[in-house]
């Protein structure tokens, strides 16, 4: 049986507005797409990868940031900008794997909370990979994985005409003094940590990022392509 593809595009150390700006490109590409059969072999999409050049604030559909706030984080150097994922504030910067499936679902016969759930899976995944098997995903209201009560992914999605976008956020050796200036994703009283922190060594997302293909391709049940961003 032949499992469905999908496209691999690593950026590298990228600007957040660069991989916005080619998840559009993905996104008018299978919007415009015909409506997919059922087939072996069919091309479901793109993964798009990169780590962030710079720090972000970004905030969701939820809201999360006042104007108020935005210009306090603007003050200390931070791009701010608002999404069309779910759920509330967070930080994305360097040290950061940032990963946005843009998928159509049906070509890989998924439905948008098995699509949530397997990329918390993939996380999952690659931290026991790493030696971290204490990491899990939690029960509503919370998303992302977790070590105890530390958060070490984050996970927000967009789905429009079954085609998605935006993804995860991993921290591997992310200055998590960031998250400091706001209540991430607005949970109050949780904490965040990395892979550096919990394994002690320095991490980088050069590193992770073998594994964690390896984890989406067995989680997603699918073929991966490298492209050329």
């Amino acid at each position: 049986m032949q499992l469905p593809a999908v496209r691999v595009v690593w950026l590298g150390r990228a600007q957040y507005a660069e991989l916005l700006a080619l998840q559009d490109c993905w996104l008018r590409r299978l919007q415009a797409e015909p409506v997919p059969k059922a087939q072996e072999g069919t091309e479901a999409g793109a993964l798009l990868l990169c780590e962030p050049a710079g720090p972000v604030y970004t905030a969701g559909l939820r809201g999360g940031l006042t104007p108020e706030e935005t210009a306090r984080l603007q003050a200390l150097g931070a791009e701010v900008r608002a999404t069309g994922r779910g759920g509330l504030a967070t930080f994305h910067g360097p040290g950061q794997l940032l990963c946005h499936p843009v998928l159509d679902l049906r070509r890989l016969g998924l439905r948008l909370r098995t699509h949530v759930a397997a990329l918390e899976a993939c996380a999952v995944r690659l931290c026991q990979l790493q030696g971290l098997q204490g990491a899990r995903a939690r029960p509503p209201p919370y998303t992302g994985v977790w070590l105890g009560g530390r958060k070490i992914c984050a996970v927000g999605v967009r789905c429009g005409r079954h085609i998605t976008s935006h993804g995860l956020a991993l921290n591997c050796s992310t200055d998590l003094t960031w998250f400091e200036h706001i209540v991430p994703c607005g949970l109050v009283g949780t904490g965040v940590t990395s892979l550096s922190e919990e394994l002690q060594r320095h991490v980088t997302v050069d590193e992770v990022l073998p594994p964690f293909l390896v984890a989406f391709k067995e989680t997603y049940r699918c073929t991966l392509i490298s492209e050329d961003s």
